[in-house]
């Protein structure tokens, strides 16, 4: 009966009992999964387009990040940087449809997933000749990202905010934002949907598909650029950043690999509730430390009953 209570009872009491500290959890819950689902909306856009599962979006966060960084270390004003990082961004994206992909048309799509992990390897060797392996500081201060915080008391109670996760949330925001009025309305974002909803019949209609994988990589770098420097600033740039790439595995597994949408909310859903889980439920019953597996089992109990994930399209195959 005590285990019973401590599962299925006291978690909730304590958040009635103090609404104060859950909107706080919740809070820290939103902030983590908007972070998630940038990042899984690189790995969606390019799967989209060319049904390769992107490896390579992790490194792609830490190499933007490591660029912006170097060159303000040059001597390069942080507000020039960040346009200049965009540039090698692109640059990128064009070796890598010119150099990997456009050699792989018509491969099979363990070739083209395994190409991604070459990249992969390829720019965590590249970057620590050029960048060196040492943790550095993001400059948020010269990006005007402020660093402080503010604090409310609702229900009589206590909540901090971080300005630098306040702007982390609307920067993101109006980065979705930007991005779907992209994809629906531009005839490019509209090219790029066609594309992955029927490869052939696009072709036909004379869409280029070396002009379609550089804009989605591209696009991909500018949201490896903004995950980036969101990420470095709470936790320093490195090259261990790359491991929250895992984190948008369980995103893509609810919301679907080519869903928009359910990359935003499969994001949100892990965030709020792996911190949740981690105070309420974790730390009592656990010993704590349960957000570095928490996302991937309940992704794993979703797919028992969704194969598709919650937004995925559901695939019939008839025999």
């Amino acid at each position: 009966m005590d285990f019973l209570n401590s599962l299925l009872v006291k978690p909730f009491a304590d958040m009635v009992a103090a609404p104060d500290f859950l909107i706080q959890v919740l809070w820290e819950g939103i902030v983590s999964g908007v972070l998630y689902a940038l990042i899984a909306l690189g790995f969606v856009l390019i799967y989209k387009s060319s049904r390769i599962f992107n490896f390579a979006q992790g490194i792609m966060v830490v190499f933007a990040a490591l660029t912006l960084v170097g060159l303000h270390e040059k001597g390069v004003p942080a507000l020039l940087a960040v346009p200049l990082t965009l540039v090698v961004m692109f640059i990128l994206a064009v070796g890598i449809e010119r150099v990997v992909l456009r050699p792989l048309v018509n491969q099979p799509d363990i070739i083209l997933f395994m190409a991604t992990i070459g990249i992969t390897l390829f720019l965590v060797g590249f970057g620590e000749i050029i960048f060196g392996g040492e943790n550095k500081v993001m400059i948020t201060e010269q990006l005007y990202i402020p660093t402080g915080s503010f604090e409310f008391e609702p229900f009589g109670g206590f909540v901090s905010i971080e300005q630098k996760d306040l702007t982390a949330v609307i920067g993101a925001g109006l980065l979705v934002i930007a991005l779907l009025v992209f994809l629906n309305r531009s005839k490019m974002g509209r090219a790029i949907r066609a594309l992955g909803d029927d490869h052939q019949a696009a072709l036909s209609v004379g869409i280029s598909l070396s002009t379609i994988w550089v804009l989605v990589w591209f696009i991909s770098g500018i949201i490896a650029l903004a995950t980036g420097i969101v990420w470095g600033a709470r936790a320093g740039v490195s090259f261990a950043l790359e491991v929250i790439a895992f984190k948008a595995l369980p995103v893509l597994m609810l919301g679907g690999l080519e869903s928009v949408s359910g990359a935003i909310i499969g994001g949100l859903m892990i965030g709020i509730l792996e911190k949740l889980f981690e105070i309420y439920w974790g730390q009592p019953l656990l010993g704590g430390n349960t957000e570095t597996w928490f996302a991937f089992v309940f992704a794993l109990f979703v797919l028992l009953f969704r194969p598709q994930g919650l937004f995925g399209e559901r695939i019939i195959e008839r025999v």
